[in-house]
């Protein structure tokens, strides 16, 4: 399993808000500046279904991160399972004026882990960046 963390500044609501909704997730969800996410489509609840269109800008490299939401407990948690089986869940820790999230997922076996963790690392960092600026 690979764990990523990040503790951001502001309210649960704020938090929770920015890391569900699409337009904020087109935002925020890219490991670095040149990539980005065109497309997504999150249905939060227990069985709603999630996918976004990951890229670099150049369009060089692309693909689909989708699966379906296992659990959803508002402010808490969420849990799901990728299309490939892998599963996965993020954790939302509220501690007064600032949330600590922690991400947990299986790796996929094509890419090595540490680049796996490395870029899922970025993309939680950018997370924070956004959210804290908004």
């Amino acid at each position: 399993m690979i764990t990523v963390q990040t503790t951001v500044y502001g309210s649960i609501d704020k938090v929770w808000e920015f890391w569900t909704t699409p337009k904020h997730i087109q935002k925020w969800n890219n490991p670095t500046d040149d990539w980005h996410t065109p497309y997504v489509q999150n249905d939060v609840k227990a069985g709603g279904r999630f996918k976004y269109t990951m890229s670099t800008k150049d369009e060089i490299i692309s693909f689909d991160y989708e699966g379906i939401y296992t659990k959803v407990d508002k402010f808490l948690v969420i849990e799901y399972q990728l299309v490939d089986e892998r599963t996965g869940s993020v954790q939302f820790e509220s501690q007064s004026d600032k949330v600590k999230i922690t991400e947990i997922f299986e790796p996929e076996k094509s890419h090595p882990a540490n680049e796996q963790k490395q870029f899922c690392q970025g993309v939680i960092d950018n997370f924070k960046k956004y959210t804290e600026a908004n």
